[in-house]
């Protein structure tokens, strides 16, 4: 029985998010779509609303006046993902965020 080629992949590029290639049958029409979980402050939640949604590739779906936003982030690859979610959990009035799913979407 032959062996499969195993594919060499860089440590580097696989912790962000290049683990997906011609190999694995993606599509070169693919994003990467994410929905995040944001919890502010009541009195804050729609400045850090604007503030996320300045973000490239950012969308509020749903916000509660207590002070939560679901956000979804659509990004060319994993590594845009992590690094807008990096983003928002640093603005200014954002207590947390985190991450609820992650898939890849392809035509």
């Amino acid at each position: 029985m032959a062996e499969l080629p195993v594919p060499r992949i860089n440590r580097r590029k696989f912790m962000n998010g290049g683990w997906s290639g011609p190999h694995d049958g993606q599509s070169a029409n693919s994003v990467e779509i994410a929905s995040v979980l944001v919890q502010t402050r009541p009195e804050r939640v729609e400045t850090a609303a604007r503030a996320i949604e300045a973000l490239r590739g950012t969308q509020i779906f749903s916000r509660d006046p207590r002070g939560k936003l679901v956000v979804v982030i659509e990004a060319v690859d994993t590594g845009s993902v992590g690094a807008t979610l990096n983003a928002i959990s640093s603005l200014p009035h954002v207590l947390t965020a985190s991450l609820v799913f992650q898939g890849t979407d392809s035509d």
